[in-house]
């Protein structure tokens, strides 16, 4: 599979979870890649395995930090970059709105959408400059529907889109485009801990959770995280020219969140 042959890719959080698994594809795909994470094991195993790619540590919600991890990540592909996937995100709190402190709200705003800022902001000198780029925000259902009791994360996830949207207007002129994807339930271990939340709260067994999950999919069935990778490699390609300012479900049709 050649799809991003010549491509130069950046992921955020691309050591681990859905990122790593998109990065793996992107590199089968034909893409140089260059990935940072908040999780330093998870950067060091990426690193052992894929040699010729450029790893760094950063937590993506530091803008004293993130400029220097762009600088290196572009500096380990030559100085370019064709495609930035803002992958990075966190679930945030499970709670009644009243019990979520200012910290955890901002907290879930800062990784799942201000990061999304921070990385466009770096890269976007350079896209303009060659006239050419695609970015590729995460956003969720929860950027479409209401989520209760996770009131941070779908506020940040539905201001993705209105980021997505924005961006796509203004930067469509240089060539670059912007899209969101919209998972619905991943399987692994962040959707287990956010069950695994959910259930706490309200007292309920997990196994009804994890069936009421799949319940409000058409499909019926979790998400697999090569999925999004396959769409996001999709999306960057040539084949994917003409598909920017869109919001691209790989959720099952979701219909509700509850």
């Amino acid at each position: 599979m050649t799809a991003l042959k010549d491509k130069r890719a950046i992921i955020t959080a691309g050591a681990s979870g859905i990122g790593r698994v998109v990065t793996k594809k992107m590199i089968a795909a034909g893409a140089k890649v260059a990935v940072c994470d908040v999780d330093e094991d998870a950067v060091n195993s990426f690193a052992a395995e894929n040699p010729d790619s450029t790893a760094v540590v950063c937590d993506v919600a530091d803008p004293t930090k993130v400029p220097e991890a762009i600088e290196t990540m572009l500096k380990g592909l030559g100085g370019g970059t064709d495609i930035l996937f803002n992958n990075a995100g966190i679930a945030g709190p499970t709670a009644a709105i009243e019990d979520i402190s200012p910290e955890e709200w901002g907290r879930t705003l800062d990784v799942n959408l201000t990061a999304q800022y921070l990385f466009i902001r770096g890269v976007m000198a350079g896209m303009k400059a060659q006239r050419s780029g695609v970015i590729l925000n995460m956003s969720s259902a929860a950027g479409r529907l209401g989520m209760p009791m996770r009131t941070p994360y779908a506020a940040a996830k539905w201001a993705v889109i209105g980021l997505t949207q924005s961006l796509a207007m203004e930067v469509g002129k240089f060539g670059i485009r912007v899209n969101a994807i919209l998972p619905g339930s991943v399987r692994g271990p962040r959707m287990e801990r956010v069950m695994a939340a959910r259930a706490k709260l309200t007292g309920r067994p997990l196994a009804e959770i994890e069936a009421e999950e799949v319940a409000t999919m058409s499909l019926g069935r979790m998400i697999e995280p090569e999925e999004i990778a396959d769409l996001a490699i999709f999306v960057s390609s040539d084949a994917g020219r003409s598909i920017s300012g869109q919001s691209l479900g790989v959720c099952g049709n979701t219909e509700i969140l509850r």
